[in-house]
């Protein structure tokens, strides 16, 4: 035993002096033990290592974001007295978005991109390759936001970090495309299992988000990483910043109809939040002048709403957690509804308003220029829209009514149906609340907001314009591989090309070191006038008489369709498979010629394509 380890260590010191003298860089200590170890493990060991240390590493990132935002966070609302935290209200959202934008202009060159789509982008568009600055980039900024009062959530932040440590790992180690996306998901994996308390959750988001469309088999990185990211949280976070709910009712069939309404309401109203979402983006998207100049106003817009509704003030976990135990009077006690007491119908108006507003006051904090996502807004909204209709159930008479379980049932349902993904919003109750027996009820209010929301629009509103543009993996495998492909690698700018008003005995010549089986036909302003097939030419290459008169007009045809430069390569393979042909020109927007493009070159990448995702 003591001489294979002897034998290991100065199999390692060799590698060491190997790697160190051969490198153009030089490399920590750890980097070495690490490649020492991929050196002699296989390929299933070193990932699953891989998904250890990525685990550890983005669940460790999640506590020090839960931990920075939840210590500002109570030193706000809890440390001031009600006479100036009004004050705080209306200062500190404001703070926070405009701080944010300063930080992104100063420290980060004005790279603002976040949230998921800009990983899904990464993925499709960029082999899984996540710039290093997004490992720590987006928890400072997230920090400051939300940390300050901005309305919006951390899991997004800290599932982009953990995407950016999974990628950068897997570049540090030389690994390929499938292992560098695997390790990606991995760290979003723990991130989000850090941030929740919900491994599995954390999983099905990993699957039914960041890797929809992608090829893979080995499990186990996201099994480990989601367990490494929980159990750091849980040993390093205490049990008030941990997502958890302990108290709920049990599962009686008797309540299906209370849940069966409560779907529907949530997939309308998570129609509405998206819709509310692009809205918002719009404007500030149109709205004239700089970065600050929309941040101030979107600050300011946001401290009013926060002044009048102080529950929009952060995350809104705490709002929740407060509906959960029924301790509703606390929500109101620093609002000016407090004037009118704890009256019933005050309370169902109170929230409702509160309800509605959330998705502005989310949108506004993100698109304004702070940094955050839509999952605790999504769980926010759920949750205030279960506990208001259980309200209105006992305001109409209705006794028996499981309001706990309304409001988690509700948290579920809307997070569903706003970024459509069901198995997450279902596990991640689940597994927070410890409410297992609350699977049905769950699974029937998730899966009705996630239909609602597919009626309205089959792809998420925030993913739509990347997936139309074929910039990001959606649910069918062949686009997924061809949106890798770029129109400009497969144009062909050899084909011949001649003049329409060119005499035909003067380019008889040309054909005869012509290798192509078709010509382009151009006028004087090199705009494309159709396609010569050589074939079409052989009954007049050897006659004499019979060309007399003739031009490259006599011969043109037109092409069953033209393509443009930038158009998607899966447009152009539809484009091939409706017209039947082989070959078809490129033109640019003003129709001037630019190559053509052979369906068999497209083929030949794509199966190549598809050895190497699937092997």
């Amino acid at each position: 035993m003591k001489q294979a380890t002897i034998k290991k260590f100065r199999s390692f010191l060799k590698f060491k002096r190997g790697l160190t003298a051969y490198s153009l860089r030089k490399f920590k200590l750890y980097e070495v033990i690490v490649f020492w170890l991929k050196s002699i493990l296989t390929r299933s060991q070193f990932l699953i290592l891989s998904g250890i240390l990525v685990g550890c590493s983005a669940g460790l990132a999640g506590v020090v974001l839960k931990s920075l935002v939840h210590a500002i966070h109570h030193l706000i609302t809890h440390k001031v007295h009600f006479e100036t935290q009004i004050f705080f209200y209306a200062v500190f959202p404001f703070l926070g978005i405009v701080l944010t934008s300063l930080v992104v202009v100063l420290f980060f060159g004005g790279n603002d991109r976040k949230g998921i789509p800009a990983i899904l982008h990464e993925i499709a568009q960029n082999s899984s390759i996540v710039a290093p600055v997004k490992m720590y980039s987006q928890v400072v900024q997230s920090a400051i936001t939300v940390g300050l009062g901005g309305s919006a959530g951390l899991e997004s932040p800290i599932a982009v970090t953990g995407s950016a440590i999974g990628s950068n790992f897997a570049q540090t180690y030389k690994l390929d495309y499938r292992e560098r996306t695997l390790l990606l998901a991995a760290g979003a994996t723990a991130g989000i299992a850090s941030a929740f308390n919900a491994p599995i959750a954390g999983m099905m988001f990993a699957v039914e988000i960041l890797l929809t469309g992608v090829v893979f088999t080995d499990f186990i990185p996201l099994v480990l990483a989601a367990v490494c990211g929980n159990v750091l949280s849980r040993m390093l976070l205490n049990e008030e910043t941990l997502f958890h709910f302990s108290s709920r009712h049990p599962f009686n069939y008797h309540n299906l109809p209370f849940y069966l309404v409560l779907g529907a309401l949530c997939g309308l109203y998570a129609r509405y939040f998206v819709v509310i979402g692009h809205q918002v983006e719009r404007f500030f998207g149109n709205l004239k002048g700089g970065r600050l100049r929309k941040a101030m106003i979107g600050g300011g817009m946001l401290s009013v709403l926060c002044v009048l509704y102080p529950p929009l003030f952060g995350e809104g976990y705490e709002t929740v957690k407060a509906l959960v135990n029924g301790q509703v009077g606390e929500l109101m006690e620093n609002s000016f509804f407090g004037i009118v007491g704890g009256q019933r119908w005050a309370v169902v108006v109170f929230l409702t308003i509160v309800c509605l507003l959330k998705a502005f006051a989310s949108s506004i904090t993100i698109f304004s220029g702070g940094n955050g996502g839509n999952f605790a807004p999504s769980l926010f909204a759920g949750g205030t829209l279960g506990f208001v209709f259980a309200l209105f159930c006992n305001f109409i008479g209705i006794s028996d009514v499981p309001v706990a379980n309304l409001v988690l049932v509700g948290m579920a349902g809307v997070m569903s149906g706003v970024l459509y993904a069901p198995l997450t919003a279902i596990f991640l109750i689940a597994e927070s609340s410890s409410g297992y027996d609350l699977f049905i009820p769950l699974m029937v209010v998730g899966v009705m907001s996630f239909l609602i929301s597919k009626w309205f629009s089959t792809i998420s509103p925030d993913l739509q314009r990347l997936a139309d543009e074929g910039k990001i993996f959606t649910r069918e495998h062949d686009r997924n591989l061809l949106s890798q492909l770029n129109t400009l690698d497969f144009i062909d700018r050899d084909v011949p090309v001649v003049d329409i008003d060119l005499p035909f005995e003067n380019f008889v010549d040309a054909l005869h070191e012509n290798s192509h089986n078709h010509l382009a036909v151009v006028d004087r302003n090199g705009i494309f006038r159709g396609m010569i097939l050589v074939k079409d030419l052989y009954p007049y290459l050897f006659a004499t008489g019979e060309v007399a008169g003739l031009s490259v007009a006599s011969f043109v045809r037109q092409p069953p369709a033209t393509v443009g430069e930038n158009e998607p390569v899966a447009r152009i393979v539809t484009r091939f498979d409706q017209t039947g042909s082989w070959h078809l020109p490129v033109v640019d927007p003003q129709g001037r010629y630019i190559g053509f493009i052979a369906k068999s070159r497209l083929l030949d990448r794509y199966r190549s394509l598809l050895q190497a995702h699937s092997g």
